[in-house]
């Protein structure tokens, strides 16, 4: 009799540089990973790429994978690159520059001359049509089916076959926006078009046209990949469900993504976040700072109790009101280019050598200096992928003395000029979150992954006053993880924008319960067994005057105006030590997110993945800190729980090198992390 076929649970995170593949065995537990080049022009290769290694390689059939979910960067990259879909905008007559005005400010408040921002929608494809409804509902010019029609006919000659929809008020009454999209629609059936209110119902008309034209400009190309990769897995025989990661940190499947792209844009940033907060809850330890660094750039955030969320997030030019992970990007990954400005000044990022050519030491053709080439050149690399790609270390050192010889160094000290401006980097950006926050870095941890994450997590640890470092086992794929263990999310909004002396319980309770009905609708129609449904309540309040708000959540059960009052006050009191408990209050959005919880794998060993059998250990001369220094070499696999040892230290796995230097020591944890602590 045929043995039942084992199932397999499978996580794949799409990067600039590499596509990471985690492979989870439900009945033992075991885990496998690749790492494949990314392909930016077709991303799904890199999957299908993947997909045949696992069973080449290690005999899994894509028909044994039961539960498949993946975060891309294609959406944010195709934004940044601004090489999307020709859009469209309708909007109420009289509101045509809507984009050119944006909020009127400058984007560098400091500088007079700063370039505005260009509009993803040129003037000429913007059309007004000729409605009007009041902020209270009563309509003041009914639309006309024939207007409608024709705006949406000339720009569909102009070559905009994407429409996005943005009246007044819609975020309120939307039944103008649902009646022009029905028209053009019934006209033109392969016209895709998204309304503002079906998207994001909120007030600020900029905003809201904003991520309506996002999705229209990153659709095309989103649903056509969602396509490309279940036409192209199926062929392999891929049988489940294909789910994308969401910017909010949960998942959706292919359809509804393909609908609602704009909700994918910081998907994989997200996704490392959700692993990170599941990692620090397995060992117990709620206060995180993740140091997400790959090869293109630096994620971080800062995890107090509950993965940080933002209402106000920016991609490239564009702010993006959807909610979403909070995390702050900088350009400084493994990648990154080193370089000169006017002034002779050394520099390091944000360009990055990408995968191809990548950093010169990869041996495709890449010439000029990068963070990686420095770690070749200092010793604290020979290699990547568990040694299955040998680093060109004489290359690295020509990239290197290219820059050297203008800076008067020799190849070791410009590199590691390199690492230390790599490292300024990374803690300029880091202080100004924690003080944002209110937080002290002494209470928290540095959780580090990505490829070059704990590569360079102790140097930025040398430099901020943390309590340790903790090295996952498999930190090179923890976004990966991410998807693995994510749950289904989603996010509702109604702006109500009132005094809360002008709402009553009754319509505070009713707007919540619709949401919730909303809600609801939406996770049935993920047709995904969950494990538990969360609800989580909340609102935006401010004094009257503010002009910037704080997010409230609110406990379970029915919401009274007094209890409302009383908690922003709290809230209030908590974040800026003081309330003045006698001034009004605008409730401005009442919030609801769902989150259907997926059942999660048994994640209690999980052991760094280790395609071969090493456990010799070995010494290497290193040059760091301005010092020469000779450090042991470790392989990650072979260390075991309570193993501690002391820096200068290599610790070479499959999808990372760990380098501890000299003053801390480390020890490796019963769930096989590495954990790390300055020296006394």
């Amino acid at each position: 009799m045929t043995a039942p076929q084992a199932r397999y649970r499978l996580g794949v995170d799409i990067g600039g540089t590499f596509t990471d593949v985690l492979l989870f065995e439900e009945g033992t537990g075991a885990l496998t990973a690749l790492k494949v080049p990314s392909n930016r022009q077709d991303p799904e290769e890199a999957i299908i790429s993947g997909l045949t290694t696992l069973r080449d390689r290690h005999g899994v059939a894509p028909e044994a994978i039961g539960y498949f979910s993946h975060g891309t960067t294609l959406g944010v990259n195709t934004l940044l690159e601004r090489d999307g879909a020709e859009v469209g905008l309708l909007v109420t007559e009289g509101f045509r520059d809507l984009l050119e005005l944006r909020r009127l400010r400058l984007p560098q408040a400091n500088n007079l001359y700063a370039p505005r921002p260009q509009a993803l929608v040129p003037r000429r494809r913007v059309a007004e049509i000729r409605e009007r409804i009041g902020h209270d509902g009563v309509i003041i010019r009914e639309i006309e089916r024939a207007d409608v029609v024709e705006k949406a006919r000339g720009l569909i000659e102009q070559g905009a076959d994407n429409i996005a929809i943005c009246f007044l008020h819609a975020y309120r009454h939307e039944d103008h926006e649902r009646k022009a999209k029905a028209w053009i629609l019934e006209e033109f059936p392969d016209a895709y078009v998204i309304t503002s209110a079906e998207l994001w119902p909120q007030q600020r008309e900029y905003e809201r046209g904003l991520i309506s034209v996002i999705n229209g400009y990153i659709g095309a190309r989103m649903r056509r990949y969602f396509a490309t990769l279940q036409s192209k897995t199926a062929q392999l025989g891929l049988t489940t469900r294909i789910f994308s990661t969401k910017s909010n940190g949960g998942v959706m499947g292919l359809d509804a993504a393909g609908d609602r792209p704009v909700e994918t844009l910081l998907s994989g940033p997200a996704s490392g976040v959700i692993g990170a907060g599941f990692v620090g809850r397995l060992i117990g330890d709620d206060k995180i700072l993740t140091l997400d660094m790959g090869g293109t750039s630096v994620d971080m955030a800062v995890i107090d109790g509950e993965v940080p969320y933002s209402n106000e997030n920016t991609v490239g030019d564009f702010p993006v009101l959807l909610p979403a992970v909070d995390v702050s990007a900088i350009g400084a990954g493994g990648g990154s280019v080193a370089w000169l400005d006017a002034e002779g000044v050394l520099k390091v990022g944000p360009r990055s050598a990408g995968a191809r050519p990548g950093p010169a030491c990869y041996g495709r053709g890449g010439v000029e200096p990068t963070v990686t080439d420095a770690y070749a050149a200092l010793g604290i690399m020979t290699s990547i992928l568990g040694g299955e790609m040998e680093l060109h270390i004489d290359k690295a050192r020509v990239a290197l003395a290219t820059l050297g010889d203008r800076l008067g160094l020799s190849v070791e000290e410009t590199a590691d000029a390199i690492l230390q401006v790599a490292t300024a980097n990374i803690y300029a950006e880091t202080v100004p979150q924690l003080a944002r926050r209110g937080v002290d870095a002494h209470d928290f941890s540095l959780l580090s992954y990505g490829a070059a994450g704990p590569t360079h997590s102790f140097l930025l640890a040398r430099e901020l006053n943390l309590r340790r470092v903790i090295v996952p086992p498999m930190p090179g794929l923890l976004c990966a993880l991410g998807c693995l263990v994510a749950d289904l999310r989603a996010d509702f909004v109604r702006s109500l924008w009132h005094d809360s002396r002008d709402l009553t319980d009754a319509q505070l309770n009713a707007t919540y319960d619709q949401l919730q009905q909303d809600a609801t609708a939406w996770l049935d129609a993920q047709q995904v067994e969950v494990a538990e449904t969360r609800i989580i309540r909340s609102a935006d309040i401010c004094y009257h005057g503010q002009s910037f708000e704080l997010n409230v959540i609110f406990p379970d059960g029915p919401i009274s105006r007094e209890q409302i009052e009383t908690l922003f006050h709290d809230r209030y009191a908590q974040v800026y030590g003081y309330a003045d408990r006698s001034s009004p209050i605008r409730v401005l959005e009442a919030r609801l997110q769902i989150i259907g919880q997926t059942p999660k794998p048994d994640f209690t060993d999980i052991r760094p993945f280790s395609p071969t059998a090493r456990k010799d250990v070995t010494e290497r001369r290193l040059y760091e800190n301005g010092q020469d220094g000779v450090a042991k070499v470790y392989q990650r696999a072979a260390l075991e729980p309570g193993f501690t040892f002391e820096g200068p230290a290599v610790i070479e796995q499959y999808d990372t090198t760990i380098y501890l230097p000299a003053g801390f020591r480390a020890e490796i944890d019963p769930w096989f992390n590495l954990i790390g602590e300055r020296l006394s």
